[in-house]
């Protein structure tokens, strides 16, 4: 097996830090991101283009921002799961 072949079981490879971004603001609005993630670009007059620029030269931000993205998966993925476990007649 090639070692430089992509990961097809990784949910982060081919997304952009902008559309993780862009997806978690989506799902949880910037006050619960900044909660989640207490950084003052998610506070304090959050923009994208603002969080972009400090996660890219911030790793540790960018690692807590990867790590809640794969969460928020899992538990879309765990909501899901569930509705189609319920039937009418249970």
């Amino acid at each position: 097996m090639d070692a430089a072949a992509p990961k097809p079981s990784d949910p982060l490879h081919g997304l952009t830090l902008e559309a993780i971004l862009k997806a978690l603001v989506a799902h949880f609005g910037w006050p619960e991101l900044g909660e989640r993630i207490p950084i003052r670009c998610f506070t304090h007059d959050p923009s994208i283009n603002s969080s972009l620029k400090f996660l890219r030269k911030t790793p540790w931000a960018r690692e807590k921002v990867e790590g809640l993205y794969l969460f928020m998966l899992r538990d879309i993925r765990r909501g899901e799961l569930k509705n189609l476990h319920i039937s009418p007649n249970n």
